[in-house]
């Protein structure tokens, strides 16, 4: 982590963290998704997919030097693939105080619960913070959420967010997930700039398996009480979808913008 424990314990352990709210509008996922989640997020395509893109991202606008904060950490399966690739200091951050912990045991990060709307971190205390399909849970506000973003992240920060894209794919999935809302790239543009963040980049991704979310969640899974797409898949097939994300992401590098896509990934700069 290239970083003392103790010393990133200091640094960075908030001196009172904000209980969760227990009120059913403010729940947290429920706890059979994080058991998927942790079960499956190592292995599973679109999980390993995202991560690749979010370390491409640090990769290409590290931010400035220090800790990154993992906003929304789950059960840890990001930090975990940053453990293994990145020098930074690394802290998690989960509004269910549970998945911090197994995300803890599971990267060897500083975890903590606590909510994104109020983060319980000094002014300007990271270098870089990733937030994944965070903003777009219920229990978050979003431009709370980003004000606080933009408030622990060090002058030239980066902020790498994920995004489900488009209401109209609005489906069993998101209310097994407690997603309130999915968004456009030109929407999330705006949210970021609102914030006061700058160089706003916004892509599309998990563009070339749309049709097939289209359909998954349209027709297959139409009924409301459906579950979440979070599961293990036959390893055969799991292969097959994350081969296509491995091509969409080469042509991605190489310059190939798409119109849409499942998500939207976004890298901004706190000036």
């Amino acid at each position: 982590m290239g970083a003392d424990a103790s010393q990133i314990r200091q640094a960075y352990a908030p001196p009172a963290l904000f209980p969760p709210r227990r009120d059913a509008k403010h729940a947290p996922v429920e706890a059979a998704e994080y058991d998927l989640m942790d079960a499956v997020e190592e292995r599973m395509w679109w999980y390993r997919a995202l991560h690749l893109r979010v370390l491409d991202a640090l990769h290409r606008r590290p931010g400035a030097p220090g800790a990154l904060l993992d906003a929304g950490c789950g059960t840890g399966g990001l930090l975990r693939r940053l453990a293994g690739k990145s020098t930074r200091a690394l802290v998690g951050l989960d509004f269910n105080p549970e998945a911090a912990r197994r995300a803890g045991a599971k990267s060897g990060a500083l975890t903590t619960g606590g909510d994104a709307n109020r983060l319980p971190f000094a002014d300007a205390s990271f270098g870089a913070l990733v937030s994944l399909d965070v903003l777009c849970h219920r229990a978050v506000k979003p431009g709370l959420a980003l004000a606080e973003f933009h408030r622990v992240l060090k002058p030239g920060g980066a902020l790498v967010l994920n995004l489900p894209a488009f209401e109209w794919l609005h489906s069993a999935h998101d209310i097994r997930v407690h997603n309130a809302r999915r968004f456009t790239a030109t929407q999330a543009s705006a949210l970021l700039k609102d914030a006061g963040f700058t160089a706003i980049e916004t892509r599309y991704w998990n563009a070339l398996l749309l049709p097939l979310m289209i359909l998954q969640r349209k027709l297959v899974k139409s009924d409301d009480q459906a579950k979440s797409d979070v599961a293990p898949f036959p390893p055969w097939l799991d292969a097959m979808l994350y081969a296509v994300t491995g091509l969409e992401r080469f042509m991605a590098r190489i310059g190939l913008r798409y119109p849409a896509g499942g998500s939207v990934l976004v890298i901004a700069t706190r000036p």
